[in-house]
């Protein structure tokens, strides 16, 4: 059987996987796992990332006393990670399927090293024939460094691990040119690059979840930027994954085309970087212009006017116009101090270089 896509990375929402009262919906997983399984069994590479452990660890326990938001959540995913990937390991089992789960936090994107550690992790269970199942670790992750949502942890695990698409599951068939509950409103079934979508995203988050379709389309704009193709559907229909990927046109979704132009390893580790940034550094006009420029440039200290925050060789740091707007990140070359001391000096080694900076 021929799949559209052989390295796919499906990310499932909390609203597919869960019941209206928080409970898990064991058809819906079942129905899920025997779609991936034939994904699987045809040599298609798959690297889940499933929600629901929150949601499913809540209708478990009774709280001896009122608990804060981050106490609930610890408390709930503790216990609902451990029934979800349980559950997980015993329907994949079925079909002769191993899993491993892949629990991670913001702060293991941070650096470099930690960064490979996971992906070469993730290589190794999928060079041995194991599916990951990754989700963030709720219970230790800090509320300032916590993934916007699962979207955000996806679409970093699809460009970690190369992925050819991102097929992100939702209760809802994608993104809609108007309110989905309106006559004559229907699905945008493809997204050009640069489309501007703003009028039609709804902002309310969803039931069970941390974000909603403003997250979902900024972070598939920015993981097709990466030339991977992203599709929102929903996950509630029927062999939605086997329709998406065997007979994609007749498929009710949305799609958002990806760039033809290849991007390092490298740049796409720092394309997600943006939250670990040490620093700024504040560039001129004429400075801007070179780095926006069809040309591949560099960033010289002698068009820095300013530099902000103390960081290390190798951090990653915010690259600002002069208008204090941000338009890209990128790793740094030097200390805070040394990059102080080349500020406006001509003849210097690049700040940034080109290979590590990634534009906006």
């Amino acid at each position: 059987m021929a799949f559209q896509f052989t390295k796919v990375a499906i990310k499932v929402g909390s609203n597919v996987l869960t019941r209206k009262d928080g409970t898990l919906d064991i058809t819906r997983m079942s129905a899920l796992v025997d779609q991936i399984a034939e994904l699987y069994k045809n040599g298609v590479e798959v690297v889940l990332i499933s929600s629901g452990a929150v949601a499913s660890g809540r209708s478990e326990i009774k709280v001896s006393r009122k608990l804060d938001r981050v106490e609930q959540r610890q408390l709930f995913s503790a216990v609902g990670q451990a029934k979800l990937i349980n559950r997980y390991y015993e329907l994949f089992r079925e079909h002769g399927i191993a899993v491993g789960q892949v629990l991670t936090t913001k702060e293991s994107f941070g650096t470099r090293r930690h960064y490979l550690n996971q992906r070469n992790c993730m290589r190794v269970m999928l060079e041995n024939g194991v599916i990951p199942i990754v989700n963030e670790n709720d219970t230790i992750s800090v509320t300032e460094l916590m993934f916007t949502d699962n979207d955000e942890l996806s679409g970093m695990i699809a460009s970690m691990m190369d992925m050819q698409a991102l097929i992100i599951l939702s209760n809802v068939d994608g993104i809609y040119n108007g309110n989905p509950s309106s006559a004559g409103v229907s699905v945008i079934r493809e997204v050009e690059q640069g489309k501007d979508l703003s009028d039609y995203i709804q902002i309310e988050k969803s039931g069970f979840g941390r974000g909603g379709m403003l997250t979902k389309t900024t972070i598939a704009r920015k993981v097709a930027d990466e030339g991977i193709t992203v599709i929102i559907a929903n996950g509630k229909r029927s062999n939605i994954l086997l329709d998406i990927l065997k007979n994609p046109e007749a498929t009710i979704c949305t799609r958002f085309r990806p760039s033809s132009e290849a991007v390092s390893s490298v740049k796409k580790w720092i394309a997600h970087s943006e939250g670990f940034a040490k620093g700024e550094l504040h560039l001129n006009e004429e400075a801007v212009k070179a780095v926006k420029g069809k040309q591949a440039v560099s960033i010289l200290s002698v068009g820095v006017t300013h530099i902000e925050g103390d960081f290390e060789k190798d951090d990653i740091v915010k690259i600002v116009d002069v208008h204090g707007k941000q338009i890209g990140v990128g790793r740094v070359s030097v200390d805070s101090s040394e990059a102080r001391l080349m500020i406006g000096v001509h003849g210097q080694k690049p700040l940034v270089h080109y290979d590590y900076l990634y534009l906006d």
